[in-house]
């Protein structure tokens, strides 16, 4: 069988098609909660990233653009500024991720 790092192998369709990163994302189930902060702020928080530090920044980027809130990435976690979670699952989906709520 193939190294889990080459799916593109697996899949038979070349790697301009980038059927690797919508496999990767597709298998990872990502993890949405609504966490509170200080002064009792409402925080969104997405774990269960298996993906690159710079990655996990392009992705907290995208979500923050969306939302139109402030965010960060903090031990391999994306947090985003006020109680997203209803609308994080339907851009998650939208990206490709599997989401769930905890």
């Amino acid at each position: 069988m193939a190294d889990n790092d080459d799916l593109g192998s697996v899949s038979g369709l070349p790697e301009e098609l980038g059927i690797d990163t919508d496999l990767q994302k597709s298998q990872q189930e990502l993890t949405v909660r609504r966490d509170t902060r200080r002064y009792g702020k409402a925080m969104t928080v997405v774990s269960g990233f298996d993906l690159s530090r710079d990655e996990m920044k392009e992705v907290a980027s995208a979500l923050k653009r969306k939302l139109a809130c402030g965010g960060t990435v903090e031990d391999d976690e994306i947090e985003l500024q006020g109680d997203h979670t209803d609308r994080v699952h339907d851009i998650l989906h939208e990206m490709g991720y599997q989401t769930t709520t905890d």
